[in-house]
């Protein structure tokens, strides 16, 4: 899917989690149409890597802010760095699951996933959101996910984190319907990127995997239309993410359970 000219152009998007995977996607989409971006991750090589071919191919500012989202001392650094400039844009895409059984999770695992997924995109969208109000321009999109939609066995806190995403954007658009800006929740299904490797399951969810541009095209098509709150890429996606409006939860986790339990 080809996104339509972007709304944004000649704007500065500030995207987490851009030196990889959908967050790099969607900062080369949102360069090819014109808007300047400021990436942020946690490996300074990649990022570095990435700003340089959308300087060459897009021909747009691209800058590097080097910052682990997952501390309250890296998302300080992103917003004392950004504090008196101009962000038009808000991709809020860092995130990190762990797979297994809840119980046999660390502590340090559990603490990780929720500061990134949550407490990090919280305080980022709330750092940035009131200037964009103020010029009533702009727009904030987050990366949920399907797991939002239901309970998933195997990746407990993963899913949970992701159903506070979704419920968190959803609310914010109503809240600011009318003021200029977009606020969207983009919710992929399992994708090719590290996200499998990293979590500890590489081999799970393998079929009909989407790649990360198909991804980033879907959320940036619907960012550039300000439809709903909410967003699924890919037909099967968004089946599998209404069925929980059909099926009584207890199975719908049962489900789930089984999906993630296939190696």
């Amino acid at each position: 899917m080809t996104p339509p000219k972007h709304p944004f152009r000649s704007r500065r998007a500030l995207v987490t989690g851009a030196s990889g995977g959908i967050g790099e996607a969607i900062a080369v989409g949102l360069a090819r149409a014109g808007s300047d971006v400021v990436l942020v991750a946690r490996s300074a090589d990649a990022l570095e890597a990435v700003a340089a071919r959308i300087r060459r191919d897009h021909r747009v500012r691209a800058e590097v802010v080097v910052a682990d989202l997952a501390t309250d001392a890296g998302v300080d650094h992103v917003i004392d760095t950004m504090r008196g400039t101009r962000v038009d844009i808000l991709v809020a895409n860092a995130g990190v699951a762990a797979m297994g059984d809840f119980v046999d999770a660390t502590d340090e695992r559990n603490r990780t996933q929720i500061a990134l997924n949550t407490t990090a995109l919280t305080r980022m969208v709330h750092a940035f959101l009131p200037a964009m109000l103020e010029r009533r321009v702009g727009g904030v999109m987050t990366i949920a996910s399907t797991a939002s939609f239901q309970p998933t066995p195997g990746m407990a806190v993963y899913g949970a984190t992701k159903a506070f995403v979704l419920s968190f954007t959803e609310a914010v658009w109503q809240e600011t319907l009318g003021s200029g800006v977009r606020v969207l929740a983009l919710c992929p299904g399992p994708t090719e990127t590290g996200f499998f490797d990293a979590a500890g399951g590489g081999d799970v969810m393998t079929s009909g995997r989407q790649t990360a541009d198909q991804v980033a095209a879907v959320g940036l098509h619907a960012f550039a239309r300000a439809g709903g709150p909410t967003v699924v890429s890919g037909l099967g996606n968004t089946v599998i993410a209404n069925a929980h409006r059909f099926v009584p939860r207890a199975l719908m986790a049962r489900l789930s359970a089984k999906v993630t339990a296939e190696h």
